[in-house]
């Protein structure tokens, strides 16, 4: 871990897994009605061509994506999340040649083992073999996760190479046809290099290099970080009081010339752009109030942390975001940006517009509500 950076003075932070204000809001605040015909089941076209709802202001205006440089302001810096998505779902047989299908969501590092959900008749037990695409063998070897709720796979050879040879793009639950050629391509970002992801970050499905190179032309930098994004992005929070809710862990990194870029940033007056609700929840996750100021830390590790309204963001300044599902944590965290007032007006806005909801969706351009 490299030496932390200063961001500057910092008033009283609320807690990141209790923010006081969080207990005026129940689940059913977060919940809202969706026409099953907004639910994007395609990309659009190309990547820019998507609409971009901008709810900076008081009142939403509709744009398309490919504006977004021009939205922005030299000495700004975009954040994006590099992770790459795997080919992580895969079907095949017990022994007893029962069907199983299993979703890695992790691949435990210099390894030939995986974390993974696992749906079958029955619960194979430690010591099983599957066998996965008619393909390769993987054996059981028992329950792993933080609520054991997942299975410690070893595969019979490189997991990374097996998933990319025999397995399926993890589309959301919400798509409903088959994995095809075209979601191998644009179910990832045009900078994805680091794999590890069962979900993409979302945001960023919209930049193709067109818009990658007008924010470079505009004086706009870019800075990346890590996150790993699991299935638990998708899963909705079933507890009506927020504070009982078990947050999913994911595992970031930040590196520390994002530090830097991010340091540079904001001495120089420069905002911080987080493309991505996964990159957010990384930055926010790296930073800590340490006297004079904000602390930023480079490293890895893995995060839960929830962000619900009172939550006091120390690095973002602003977030580019597709829309969420009804009743999830995400819905909290840009409520907890921008307002939740506004954001629902933003969403009210967003569905009589008729505008794609989800990760083959369009986004929404937000900031930072004033204390």
């Amino acid at each position: 871990m490299t030496s932390p950076s200063s961001l500057g003075t910092a008033g009283s932070a609320a807690s990141a897994d209790s923010p006081a204000s969080a207990l005026a809001f129940t689940l059913a605040d977060f919940d809202f009605e969706l026409p099953p015909e907004l639910i994007a089941q395609h990309p659009a076209a190309e990547r820019s061509a998507s609409r971009l709802l901008d709810g900076r202001g008081a009142s939403p205006v509709d744009r398309v994506f490919r504006e977004l440089p021009d939205l922005l302001q030299p000495g700004d810096l975009l954040v994006f999340n590099n992770t790459r998505v795997i080919k992580a779902r895969l079907y095949g047989q017990k022994a007893s040649g029962g069907a199983v299908e299993a979703l890695v969501e992790r691949v435990l590092p210099g390894t030939n083992e995986v974390w993974a959900h696992v749906r079958a008749s029955k619960s194979p037990k430690p010591g099983a073999q599957l066998r996965f695409a008619d393909a390769f063998d993987a054996e059981v070897l028992g329950r792993c996760g933080p609520d054991g709720g997942m299975f410690h796979l070893r595969f019979a050879g490189d997991p990374f190479a097996l998933l990319d040879a025999h397995g399926h793009v993890p589309l959301p639950p919400y798509i409903t046809h088959a994995d095809g050629e075209d979601d191998i391509r644009r179910y990832q970002t045009v900078f994805a290099s680091q794999p590890g992801a069962v979900a993409a970050p979302t945001a960023a499905l919209h930049f193709d290099e067109s818009v990658l190179a007008r924010l470079k032309a505009r004086g706009i930098g870019t800075a990346e970080v890590t996150l790993h994004v699991g299935a638990g992005t998708f899963q909705p929070v079933r507890t009506e009081n927020l504070a009982e809710h078990k947050m999913h862990s994911e595992w970031f990194q930040v590196p520390a010339h994002t530090v830097e870029a991010i340091h540079a940033t904001k001495a120089a007056g420069g905002r911080v752009v987080s493309v991505g609700t996964t990159t957010l929840r990384a930055l926010e996750s790296a930073a800590r109030v340490a006297p004079p100021g904000v602390i930023l830390e480079a490293g890895s590790r893995d995060t839960d942390i929830f962000i619900t309204p009172g939550f006091d963001f120390k690095v973002v300044d602003v977030l580019v975001t597709n829309f969420h599902l009804p009743k999830s944590t995400l819905m909290m965290l840009v409520s907890a940006l921008a307002g939740y007032e506004h954001i629902r007006g933003l969403y009210q806005h967003a569905i009589a517009q008729g505008y794609r909801f989800f990760s083959y969706g369009d986004a929404m351009l937000i900031e930072k509500r004033s204390a």
